[in-house]
């Protein structure tokens, strides 16, 4: 793994803003919690972007608008197909999960990316890993996949934007 990686010296006492280490430990917690989050995220949408190049649901996505799965192109030309309730129903599930699994960023019992309603995975109503050691190792772990998975959704849609294909 990376080990320690703080390129821009967020995490360094006090970075610039206070010397108070209780202060210091928190900042440096909930940055942690927020990057292991967008990892997970970045990790879904990898797998977002690849999956409906192999396999499309059947049956129709909006009743009201007779739009199938099949109709939705991939990649980013999907943004104008989705009807406003769909980013309506998107956007309240992305809020939900960010105001819960955030929630125990505070409790100093858990490590970060250990959420009290999420698990040690973000799998909801998933159980931690008891043993130290391994939960350390399959955190780290998967701090460096999400931090690959982000730059390659970025990757992902540059190359999306720039040519028309993911691909």
């Amino acid at each position: 793994p990376l080990g320690f990686w703080d390129p821009l010296g967020l995490a360094a006492a006090g970075a610039g803003k206070t010397q108070d280490p209780v202060v210091i430990v928190s900042q440096f917690k909930r940055r942690r919690a927020v990057e292991i989050q967008h990892g997970r995220v970045a990790m879904f949408a990898c797998i977002g972007y690849i999956v409906p190049e192999y396999f499309r649901w059947p049956g129709l996505l909006s009743k009201s608008e007779n739009l199938a799965f099949a109709d939705i192109p991939s990649g980013l030309k999907a943004y104008s197909y989705v009807p406003l309730i769909g980013w309506t129903q998107i956007l309240a599930f992305v809020g939900a999960i960010e105001v819960y699994n955030l929630a125990g960023v505070s409790d100093d019992s858990r490590t970060p990316g250990d959420s009290p309603l999420f698990g040690a995975f973000g799998i909801p109503g998933g159980g931690g890993i008891s043993d130290p050691e391994r939960r350390k190792k399959s955190l780290n772990a998967e701090l460096n996949n999400g931090r690959l998975a982000m730059m390659a959704i970025i990757g992902m849609f540059f190359q999306d934007g720039l040519t028309g294909s993911a691909w």
